[in-house]
């Protein structure tokens, strides 16, 4: 089940750019393992992370086929998950282990599944193979597909979270040099009209952001407003006078 193709393009994913999500890794993964693994007529991504689970299918029946099994609580994807280790329903018209799943997975045109589990970080993914006839996916090509999966997957997530990590700190960083910007306007306001140092004039700020359980820079910030709205009106009054 592994090819050439299948490699680059899995390699492909973690490259790493503005545009570039879970959302859109797991979106390419689907649709690389749709059209890189022989046999393979579909693909389903559910990244469970934190609490919160993010699906994604290379069609939609897809989708209604992983939300029926999540309502149901159990099918293979969940027992991937849940034992850590590749299920395969060679047949689901064969297999009486989950009813309720076969008979959804019918419906949607699935006659094979195979589902593997990949831990990344602190999150678990599980990974949906579907074949629209019995007996696709052969267990002997089971491990080194898992194998080459999880390398790819894992990098590219990876590549995905610390990108994010990183453009998170860069606009804190940048929100804390406005609101150290805007302090110290608001700063040079009270320094201005009371004659004090700078160092009072801060704690002027802070005395009155506790006692109004505000942030001082917020408070900084409707201070300096409210300062360039009266010195607009005074510059009317001139225009006008």
């Amino acid at each position: 089940m592994v090819t050439p193709v299948l490699a680059r393009d899995l390699a492909a994913l973690g490259r790493v750019s503005e545009e570039t999500s879970s959302e859109s890794v797991l979106r390419g993964l689907t649709a690389t393992l749709a059209g890189g693994v022989p046999g393979c007529a579909g693909g389903s991504a559910e990244l469970w992370r934190r609490e919160r689970v993010v699906v994604s299918a290379s069609h939609s029946e897809l989708i209604v086929l992983v939300d029926s099994e999540n309502d149901l609580g159990e099918g293979p994807s969940a027992e991937a998950r849940e034992t850590g280790r590749p299920v395969i329903v060679q047949d689901v018209l064969r297999d009486s282990r989950w009813p309720g799943y076969a008979g959804m997975a019918v419906r949607c045109g699935v006659r094979t599944v195979l589902s593997m589990p990949i831990t990344v970080e602190h999150s678990i993914l599980v990974l949906g193979l579907y074949g629209v006839r019995p007996g696709v996916f052969a267990a002997r090509n089971v491990p080194p597909l898992a194998d080459m999966l999880a390398e790819q997957v894992t990098v590219a997530l990876a590549n995905v979270w610390d990108y994010d990590e990183v453009r998170t700190d860069a606009a804190q960083m940048q929100e804390a040099l406005a609101g150290r910007a805007v302090i110290d306007q608001a700063k040079g306001i009270i320094m201005k009209s009371s004659g004090c140092s700078a160092e009072a004039a801060f704690d002027e700020l802070r005395r009155i952001s506790q006692h109004h359980q505000v942030k001082v820079a917020d408070l900084a910030r409707l201070l300096v407003d409210e300062h360039q709205r009266n010195q607009a009106g005074r510059a009317d009054t001139a225009d006008t006078a």
